[in-house]
């Protein structure tokens, strides 16, 4: 077997590059009840039989609510510059709207505090999926107009807490799954099948969101705002003209029904065309708030598909090809590097100006500590060197990155498949709730005091190149 010399390939991107990684509220704080703190929809939907493989709820989770401090810890452990955290809405404003839970902005106040302190910089989210279950019951959640002006509120109070010492912020993480998810899969809370609600949410979420920038904008003038998308790259088939189209419009309807509101003011054409009434009309108070736009845009990336040309099979026309003969993680996700910096070009193309952050990027793999707990994952290892350098390569082409933050700090509750999938670059041990720093916990550690320098193989570079195309 012949070994080829690893090239350490350096980084392409702004001094300024943020070295980070990511959690969220519901999946690692626990203290469900404590505090004053009031159940999500999470909470909820977790309670039904059957939404998780072994009955895993938010009660306990990584415990962080309690451990942030060993947490922080491990962070500096880690050499991070920067950690992206939601703010648990149940937990600051119980019921969602009224009466606030100082209890709960103690928290994040001290967690703020603590991670300046320890020299990295709080990136923080404002709705990661935990909506306060009462507005869900009161209101019919994100389907009533309302709540973009009661989401206004939350956001108002989080900026008026925090905004002095937060420079980062971002509205929504992932709106295309709450709504997919959520209201045309049915598999997330409030688990409906409603395709046409489904859109009633989607465009209420992005009037929330312009109304939280509107208020950021007379708030924190210093700071930077953005919206947290999901997607990855469509890959034509064949090489035609219509699975080509296919590949775009896919691509449109997953980022840009959310990207283009935020940055370019309204629907993407190709939607209202393919779309018709379905799609809800943007008011002209609407209007007038999408005219200030985000200044990034963040991108949660994991996989790239395969499309094709689908004449009739939905107003799109488009379908996914299934790629068996890829390696998959253990969410049974293709592992496709080769899509990332494609993806960053179009984003940066399509949204011209428009800064990026990578707001999430990593794998779930099956992890298997040894006696000590300690776990060898070359898997996610390879994962990561592979992906962060899609990112570097499209910063030499030109691309505006920012930051990379690895999904996810520390295993955690993986919404409905509980603590079955583990995506930590720490090991949280569920029944002891030890933290144990993985292999590519230290890999990514080495990566970020070395400046961001990947080591890969020229067969690496040259293979995704050929993948590519």
């Amino acid at each position: 077997m012949t070994v080829e010399k690893c090239t350490n390939t350096p980084s392409k991107l702004p001094g300024r590059f943020l070295w980070g990684a990511a959690t969220a509220a519901f999946q690692i704080e626990g203290a469900a009840t404590e505090d004053g703190r009031g159940p999500s929809i999470w909470d909820v939907f977790l309670t039904q039989p059957g939404t998780t493989q072994q009955g895993d709820t938010g009660a306990v989770t990584c415990d962080h609510y309690h451990r942030w401090r060993e947490d922080i810890e491990l962070m500096r452990r880690l050499n991070l510059q920067s950690y992206r955290f939601s703010i648990g809405w149940p937990r600051v404003v119980p019921a969602g709207s009224g009466p606030h839970n100082e209890s709960g902005w103690s928290f994040y106040e001290r967690l703020v505090d603590a991670l300046l302190a320890a020299g990295i910089e709080p990136f923080i989210t404002l709705y990661h999926w935990d909506l306060p279950a009462a507005l869900q019951a009161r209101l019919g959640g994100w389907a009533n107009p309302e709540i973009a002006f009661i989401f206004a509120d939350y956001a108002e109070a989080a900026f008026r807490r925090l905004g002095d010492r937060v420079r980062l912020w971002a509205t929504l993480n992932e709106p295309w799954v709450v709504v997919n998810a959520g209201y045309f899969e049915g598999v997330h809370p409030p688990g409906l099948r409603d395709r046409r609600l489904g859109f009633l949410v989607a465009h209420n979420l992005l009037r929330a969101h312009a109304h939280a920038v509107a208020c950021f904008r007379a708030i924190c003038p210093g700071g930077s705002i953005g919206l947290v998308l999901n997607g990855g790259y469509a890959f034509p088939a064949a090489d035609t003209t219509e699975d080509a189209a296919a590949a775009e419009r896919a691509m449109v309807a997953q980022l840009g029904w959310f990207g283009d509101p935020a940055c370019l003011g309204g629907y993407p054409a190709l939607l209202r065309e393919r779309l018709g009434a379905v799609l809800p009309e943007l008011s002209s108070e609407d209007i007038a708030l999408l005219k200030h736009p985000v200044d990034f845009i963040g991108l949660n990336y994991y996989f790239s598909e395969i499309v094709r040309h689908a004449p009739g099979r939905t107003p799109l026309e488009f379908e996914v090809v299934p790629q068996p003969h890829r390696p998959h993680t253990a969410m049974g996700w293709p592992v496709t590097p080769e899509g990332f910096s494609p993806l960053l070009r179009w984003l940066s193309r399509r949204y011209a100006g428009v800064p990026i952050y990578v707001t999430e990027n990593g794998a779930a793999f099956d992890d298997h500590p040894d006696k000590s707990g300690y776990v060898y994952d070359p898997q996610r290892v390879a994962y990561l060197r592979e992906h962060i350098a899609g990112v570097q390569e499209a910063g030499a082409e030109g691309v505006d990155v920012r930051g990379y933050f690895v999904w996810s700090l520390l295993d955690n509750l993986e919404w409905t498949h509980g603590f079955s999938k583990r995506f930590g670059i720490v090991r949280c041990d569920f029944e002891t709730l030890r933290r144990t720093i993985k292999a590519s916990g230290h890999w990514y550690a080495r990566l970020i005091a070395d400046g961001g320098r990947v080591a890969v193989t020229p067969s690496d570079l040259a293979a995704r190149r050929q993948r590519e195309g």
